[in-house]
């Protein structure tokens, strides 16, 4: 079995969705976990739900609060030996053209400016140690054009270019750093626009050859893995999970071609 058992880990976004999901998990396997999260009124609620050692408050996006989690974290576990960047933001469809700058830069520094700035800061410490992995989060989103989407995009692309970067930079000296680029995954954030109405979860569905959208618990298996030492070879990767989006390259839904006993 995977065993994470001694690690010490800190996961931004922890208190909701995905973050909170591989908190959950990576406790479970034996690690020491850290939550950090802009929303301090949820923390301790998580906390409890994942069995989180401590927790720390911040915005990802701002570098001396970036500076002060990794900071707290390590004096609460006595080191850092994980990071699960899930800390981010969705944004609106809206074509490039109506898109104020204001809007389009908040999206990269939470999602990307925020990732590199969680990077450094808990990186630095691996690499003093000669030991470390890193999981971003990226999305599928980051891996095709999704119009009307060009900020968000365009921050997960540049989060996937990070993970490649750092994973050759940082693998000569014992620091692994990965991704995780999950498709539409039932979060608060993503119930939220559902909610709204922004997209239609039968047509999600359709298009998508496993059939639905993903659970939380779903990308948290994936990204507790790529911390793992079954992973130990794995640095630079960007891994969709994806229920085979990323992949499918046929026009209209998926193809429900019929079964041997069809």
């Amino acid at each position: 079995m995977i065993t994470l058992q001694g690690r010490k880990a800190l996961v931004t976004g922890g208190a909701s969705g995905i973050g909170e999901a591989t908190a959950r998990l990576l406790a479970g396997l034996g690690a020491e976990v850290v939550l950090a999260d802009r929303n301090a009124a949820e923390l301790p609620a998580a906390a409890g739900r994942t069995g989180a050692a401590a927790v720390t408050t911040g915005d990802v996006a701002s570098e001396a609060d970036a500076e002060r989690m990794a900071a707290e974290a390590a004096a609460a576990m006595g080191g850092i030996d994980l990071l699960m960047n899930a800390a981010g933001i969705g944004d609106d469809l809206m074509p490039m053209h109506a898109q104020p700058v204001d809007r389009w830069q908040h999206v990269l520094d939470v999602n990307l400016r925020g990732t590199y700035l969680m990077c450094r800061a808990a990186g630095r410490r691996m690499l003093a140690a000669r030991r470390g992995a890193i999981v971003n989060v990226s999305s599928i989103v980051g891996l095709g054009a999704f119009p009307g989407r060009s900020a968000y995009g365009a921050a997960k692309a540049g989060v996937n270019h990070l993970t490649q970067t750092l994973g050759c930079e940082w693998g000569p000296l014992g620091v692994r750093v990965n991704a995780v680029a999950p498709a539409y995954t039932l979060t608060p954030m993503v119930r939220a626009l559902l909610d709204r109405r922004m997209f239609d979860p039968d047509r999600i569905a359709r298009r998508t050859p496993l059939g639905r959208m993903a659970e939380p618990e779903e990308v948290a298996r994936a990204a507790a893995f790529l911390m793992s030492d079954w992973a130990s070879y794995i640095t630079g990767a960007v891994l969709p999970v994806d229920g085979g989006w990323s992949v499918y390259g046929a026009a209209g839904d998926v193809a429900r071609l019929p079964g041997p006993e069809d």
